[in-house]
């Protein structure tokens, strides 16, 4: 079987074939511009990362790392099927909803004594321990219970095969980003997040992305985040972040699958217009990154460090703060276990 394209350059190979996604050239433009307004304040670098995850544990804690781990394995598939009947998860008087459940829910279970970031424990909890630790505050579960209990037992037998913690399976990959990515997609079953487009295998491998963007988050913040290749870390192709890019116009779908989204209607994993959706907004977020790097170069004469992972840690809050004026551009709706 011939090797499959690497994130990027899926995002590429899509984004040239798209029928109903297009790359907007003028609106890649406007969110460069928009960025490059930016570029000194603290949401263009890594300690955004604990902006936008509060309820992780102190990054100087081992068990930061773990945390990220079970996290990030179980990231995946929060929307609601009725906008009103949202899984709700209360910590410390703090009410949230959405990917913020799944953080809220193992910060409470760790408060509560349920050693939830050991892979010990992770690797042969029950569905039903697990229920417990993700239970809803009203009656709407969070969804996929039973697949995340399948990829996060799975992923807790694995750490135990590599030393037993993510800091010792993760250090196989030595210092090298896209190496930690090859290590998870290749180890993990679940983070082999993959499709077929046009004839050709193609990659997004969103948590697995997220997994290393964390990782490297928590070494920055402790003053360790001298990984190399960030760089050829994409945007982590999701649901949230296409929406905020058709909503700044450096997307635009077509008027057909405009109205499909706006019906309702579920996409498939590896549906057509599904992979142009990701595809699409990987291409466009490296286009926004390569076009912010030449107004830096050209403007400030200085070279820009800001990468794609940056770029997706500004977009995803971005597009939370905004959800009314972009309640009328429709999120695609996939139920699976990569985003």
């Amino acid at each position: 079987m011939e090797a499959h394209l690497f994130p990027r350059e899926s995002g590429q190979f899509i984004a040239e074939r798209s029928r109903d996604v297009f790359v907007e050239d003028a609106g890649v433009q406007k969110v460069a511009e928009m960025l490059y307004a930016l570029r000194h304040s603290d949401d263009l670098t890594a300690s955004g990362w604990k902006k936008a995850n509060p309820l992780a544990p102190a990054p100087t804690s081992d068990q930061a790392l773990n945390w990220v781990f079970v996290v990030d394995t179980m990231n995946f598939s929060f929307w609601p099927e009725k906008e009103t009947e949202q899984c709700e998860v209360t910590y410390k008087g703090t009410t949230y909803t959405g990917y913020m459940t799944l953080c809220a829910a193992i910060t409470r279970a760790m408060e509560e004594g349920i050693p939830i970031t050991d892979p010990k424990y992770f690797s042969r909890i029950s569905v039903e321990e697990l229920g417990h630790v993700l239970r809803s505050d009203n009656e709407t579960p969070m969804p996929m219970l039973q697949e995340r209990h399948q990829v996060l037992t799975e992923g807790g037998r694995v750490l135990l095969e590599h030393g037993g913690s993510f800091r010792s399976f993760i250090s196989q990959a030595g210092n090298d980003a896209r190496k930690m990515v090859e290590l998870i997609v290749q180890k993990i079953p679940s983070y082999k997040d993959e499709a077929t487009y046009e004839g050709k295998r193609i990659s997004f491998y969103k948590r697995a992305q997220i997994l290393v963007a964390d990782f490297w988050g928590i070494m920055e913040a402790r003053g360790h985040g001298d990984i190399i290749n960030m760089d050829w870390l994409t945007m982590f192709a999701d649901y949230r972040v296409p929406q905020a890019l058709v909503y700044l116009e450096a997307l635009r779908y077509s008027d057909t699958l405009m109205q499909t989204l706006k019906n309702g209607e579920l996409l498939c994993s590896g549906d057509r217009r599904e992979v142009e959706i990701r595809g699409c907004s990987i291409w466009s977020v490296e286009l926004i990154k390569d076009r912010l790097c030449k107004l830096v170069q050209e403007r400030d004469g200085q070279t820009c460090d800001v990468n794609s992972a940056i770029i997706d840690f500004y977009l995803w809050p971005y597009a939370k703060q905004h959800h009314k004026e972009m309640a009328h551009i429709p999120i695609h709706h996939t139920r699976c276990i990569y985003y």
